[in-house]
């Protein structure tokens, strides 16, 4: 989107100049353009700003969400051109072909189509976060995927015995051949189109496998050839600037991949030996994608509240905890976000950096070298700090460290891996803190899941849930009353799975005068669960099922994120 047409939804007062330089500054900081923030970041309707544009313009607006696009005419413009311009083709008529742009005055882009598929063109005009979107969607990697696993012969790859040894130089010449080099760029890509959190390249002893992790859970989505596990994995290896001829002990490292023109997808790249050759686990970390405002990650608003006013607290420590890949990370990442102002000086130690934070001292962890947590703690305290992220506690030297920081005048934010917020209490006790410094440091404790939501292109009441399996769940006689209990049946959009992105649940205990009596006097996690409540937390379950009652996920999810409070 142009600064012009920013500054005209201004004057319309569609749009306040804050959120205009917000959008701006998300965009330069993530790689992507203002248009998508505007959208992304919920300032304003995309309905709306394509019906504005469509008027300045004097050009016919488009919904993509609702508009079936013939593959045909997705095959006249190649997906690199789609990315670079942000355009995609939506009809054909005759010699002329209607594009669909967030940006109509970009001529050079209408001449670059015009040359490339010899067509006149016609524009119409949508958010560039519906072009992004539609681009993910319709670019699909079914076809290359068939053609790229086509050109894999049997003979062609070779599986190397720990016995016979390898030939590192062979193998590095079989890691730049087409094939190979295809099927690992599709493989980094098509995780991207469907919003993969990680991607698990597995060998075993008769079968080789790629699964994605999508909103949680793992899906099974191809099986190359055996017998070219060895130039996949070293390929993989290369792009992360690894040891191809170190298969006996773990490796840790990074790919940074361009996407289009603005758009940077880092990968972290995780090898393990395995009884049957070398596992390789992706993480993709998207900044573009990372959610950092913190009205936006599922809290209520009573639970907001409680934690914006823990950690604008001049000391203490706020602890998040949760299973990996519960979301703490970015909750810690929203916290330090809304902390981050030039009169504050904030140092983050992590294992590893996940995303870098302008303005934030991050320093990455390196145990090999004795750079650990505590090791970082202590050196912070000499740098004058104001606000202190651990990346997580995990033995008694960080935590004593940690709980002292609090304690002198700094505000400290950590994970724990815990299954409730009052077991974080006892969690830190059983690593040997003793109960007068927890009950005096810890201010707030997070504790949180993600469950997944119901697609809302094919959401439909589920009649197979009864009245009693939802009382079971733990809802209300009269909750149950007014529940509709709804399910995904499948589609396109959510890759037939009936689920598509994941909301956060959560649980928030706020450190109450009566609650540190409860941990002085040696109380039980179920004793301090029972007091919080008395005081008015809303637990894991609870949380829940206030997403059940309002149809955004399923009574299975509540099951898999939560367990019964009684």
């Amino acid at each position: 989107m142009k600064d012009r047409i920013g500054e005209l939804l201004v004057q319309q007062n569609l749009l306040s100049s804050d959120d205009l330089k917000r959008a701006q500054n998300e965009a330069r900081a993530t790689g992507t353009r203002a248009g998508v923030q505007l959208t992304k970041l919920g300032l304003i309707d995309g309905a709306a700003l394509a019906d504005f544009m469509s008027k300045q313009y004097g050009l016919p607006s488009i919904d993509l969400a609702d508009f079936e696009i013939d593959p045909e005419v997705i095959e006249l413009i190649p997906q690199e051109v789609a990315l670079k311009h942000q355009v995609i083709p939506v009809n054909r008529a005759g010699s002329t072909l209607i594009i669909a742009t967030g940006d109509p005055s970009n001529i050079f882009a209408l001449d670059d189509i015009k040359f490339l598929t010899g067509y006149n063109t016609e524009v119409v005009v949508a958010t560039e976060q519906a072009i992004h979107e539609a681009i993910d969607r319709y670019y699909d990697s079914a076809q290359t995927l068939d053609s790229v696993m086509s050109s894999f012969e049997e003979e062609d790859y070779e599986v190397v015995s720990e016995e016979q040894g390898i030939d590192v130089e062979e193998l590095a010449k079989s890691t730049e051949e087409a094939p190979v080099v295809k099927l690992a760029n599709l493989i980094l890509t098509d995780a991207i189109k469907k919003n993969a959190s990680d991607i698990h390249i597995e060998t075993y002893e008769r079968d080789f496998r790629v699964r994605y992790r999508i909103d949680g859970l793992l899906y099974e989505v191809m099986r190359p050839p055996r017998r070219m596990r060895n130039a996949l994995t070293s390929r993989i290896k290369i792009m992360a600037k690894l040891d191809i001829a170190e298969r006996r002990l773990p490796q840790d490292g990074r790919i940074k991949m361009k996407i289009g023109q603005n758009r940077v997808m880092d990968y972290r790249i995780s090898v393990l030996p395995t009884l049957f050759g070398e596992k390789i686990v992706l993480r993709l970390l998207d900044k573009s994608n990372l959610q950092l405002d913190m009205t936006r990650l599922g809290f209520t608003r009573p639970e907001l509240d409680l934690f914006q006013q823990a950690i604008h607290k001049p000391f203490g420590m706020v602890l998040v905890t949760g299973p990996t890949g519960s979301g703490k990370t970015t909750t810690l990442y929203s916290a330090l976000s809304e902390l981050n102002q030039i009169s504050a000086n904030i140092s983050t130690a992590e294992d590893p950096v996940e995303f870098n934070l302008e303005g934030i001292n991050q320093v990455n962890m390196k145990e090999g070298i004795g750079l650990t947590f505590a090791a970082s703690l202590r050196s912070f305290l000499r740098q004058d700090p104001d606000i202190i992220m651990l990346g997580e506690i995990r033995d008694f030297e960080t935590a004593e460290i940690a709980i002292k920081a609090a304690l002198t005048g700094h505000m400290v934010l950590s994970t724990l891996h815990t299954n409730d917020a009052p077991s974080t209490i006892t969690r830190l006790l059983n690593m040997g803190i003793e109960p007068f410094l927890v009950s005096s440091a810890v201010i707030c404790v997070v504790a949180q899941r993600l469950a997944r939501t119901i697609c809302t292109a094919c959401r439909e009441r589920n009649p197979d849930v009864s009245a009693k399996q939802l009382l079971e769940a733990g809802l209300s006689p009269d909750e149950v009353k007014r529940c509709t209990p709804m399910r995904g049946v499948g589609c396109s959009a959510c890759a037939n799975t009936g689920f598509k992105g994941r909301i956060a649940v959560y649980e928030v205990l706020p450190v109450s005068d009566a609650i540190r009596e409860y941990v002085l006097n040696g109380a039980t996690a179920v004793e301090v669960k029972q007091q919080a409540i008395r005081e008015g937390m809303s637990t894991l379950r609870r949380s829940a099922l206030n997403h059940l009652l309002n149809g955004t996920t399923t009574v299975d999810e509540v099951y898999r994120v939560s367990v019964s409070d009684n």
